[in-house]
This record gives C-alpha cells, structure tokens and sequence, in this order.
C-alpha cells in the first residue's frame, strides 16, 4: 500500500461557509412550512454533521484519512483543513525522530562477549505504509533496529585479527555504513527512511574486560618493543659504518659482536644502564 493525496477544503473557506449554511437553515425553518421546513430540517443537520470535518495538519505531519476502513487518501497540506465528516483522521508525524537502543550484550565473531549499543535517526516518508504495513511502526522501528545491531554486532570482530579485515572498534566508517543498510533494508516496508545510525557504545562485556585490556597492552608492549629492535639496529648499523668510514679504529669480528651486543643492551633495555670506564688496553 502506497501513499497518494487525499482529496479536502481549506478549513478557513469552510469555516466561513457552515455558520452561513446554518443561520440560513435556521432562519428557513423558522419561516417557513410544509414539506420546505422539512428540507431545512434536513439541511440543518447536514450542516451540523458538516462541523466534524475541521481538522489541523502541523508542519511535517500529515492526516491519514479513511472512510469505513477504506483508505481514501493522506492530506499533506498544513493549517486548518476541511474534509468529509465521515472520515477518519490519523495523524502521522513525518518530523526526524531519534532512537537509542539500549546497552546490547552480543557474542562478536570471535565468540567475545561485547555491548554495543546504537543511535539510529529516522522518519516516516509514507504514511500509508506506515499506518497499514505494520501494526505500530514506532514499535517496529526500535524493534527491528535492535535486531540489525545484534546481527551486525554478531557478524565482525571486535578487534581484526588481521590487517585489512573489517572489524567493530576500527572501521568505524564501514561498520556506521553497514549498520545503516542493514536497518534500512527492515524498515522499508513499514515507509520509514533511516537518516543516520551510529554505534554509541562499543566495549568488552565486565567479565572478559580485564583478560581483554591485558591482551591490549602485551600487543603494545610487543609493538613497541619491536620498533625500538627496528631504531636500535639501524643506529648500530649506522655507528658501525661511521667508525668504518672515518677509520677510527679497527675491529674484528669478536669486538664488533661485544660491541653490537653493548650497544643492543643500552639501546633497548627498560632502566637506565650504568657506564663502566674501561682503563686497560682493547686485547
């Protein structure tokens, strides 16, 4: 079911019409008899029933109408309005609404437990859909929105295992795209266009948070450790071939190994390393 414009009256034209409509009714059932007072009669209730058709239509709403369970159409213009008494008139906002989900406890890829939890902005763009596809589209919405988290939160890692691969805490720009698409392709049927969906929070669950914060900090230990090996080497590299080029002093293989080692030792150890001043000869 699609949406299209309903038919309906300006409420101000019309608000000018029914009280003219009803004092001349009345007048002509004062004045006059027979079978014409009868006709005014029934034109004074025609106008008095005419009195329930007024309705108001805010900016960025609009008024579902139906007619006996019929759908007869959706009026998008703004003001005071006017239609046929006998309609039904369902308001539908169509401003841009905000939902937050809660704090979700999902298994990751891995098998971690994590909490995740979304921002997903929205609005209704066909109210037709929305008030006839499904049962209470606001409902549906956090519902569904929920479901697309824990899938997307259920299929990517926390942290990649390896460079390149998709995961939740790295690839923020990916992950806010797939998460999006993911909401959208639910929330299609119920006339509901996804604007924006963003993670709000993304940690380890309480029970592997510390396990996990010590796995983090062995890998920078160990990525730090690494490129200090990579900088200490090359200054030992560099020393080697100065002493060379300036041809300074001369080294065999053993004293270069004890001064490779030396250098190592105070280029990469933790503490500060204490100097010993050697007073003998280099044999």
């Amino acid at each position: 079911m699609k949406e299209y414009l309903a038919t309906s009256r300006s409420g101000l034209l019309m608000l000018v019409v029914l009280p003219a409509a009803l004092v001349l009714s009345v007048l002509s059932l004062l004045v006059m008899g027979g079978l014409l007072k009868l006709i005014a009669v029934l034109a004074l209730i025609f106008v008095v029933v005419g009195f329930f058709g007024f309705y108001m239509v805010q900016p960025n709403q609009c008024a579902v109408l139906q007619l006996f369970g019929r759908y007869v159409g959706s009026d998008l213009q703004t003001g005071l309005r006017w239609a046929n008494p006998f309609y039904s008139k369902q308001k539908v906002s169509l401003r841009v609404r905000n939902f937050e989900s809660g704090k979700l406890k999902v298994n990751d890829h891995s098998g971690n437990p994590v909490e995740i939890a979304a921002v997903v902005v929205w609005k209704v763009v066909d109210s037709a859909e929305a008030v006839f596809e499904v049962e209470d589209y606001e409902n549906f919405v956090s519902i569904q929105s929920e479901a697309a988290l824990r899938f997307l939160a259920s299929s990517y890692p926390y942290e990649a295992a390896e460079d390149g691969d998709i995961s939740l805490r790295s690839n923020g720009p990916e992950v806010t795209d797939l998460l999006k698409g993911e909401i959208q392709a639910r929330l299609e049927k119920a006339g509901v266009e996804v604007l924006e969906a963003r993670i709000s929070h993304l940690a380890y669950a309480p029970e592997i948070a510390s396990a996990m914060l010590q796995r983090q900090q062995a890998r920078a230990v160990v990525m730090a450790r690494q490129q200090l090996v990579e900088g200490a080497v090359g200054m030992v590299e560099l020393a080697l071939a100065r002493l060379s080029e300036k041809n300074m002093v001369q080294l065999d293989e053993e004293r270069k190994a004890a001064m490779v080692s030396n250098l190592l030792v105070v280029l990469c150890g933790d503490h500060q390393v204490q100097p010993v001043i050697n007073t003998g000869t280099l044999y």
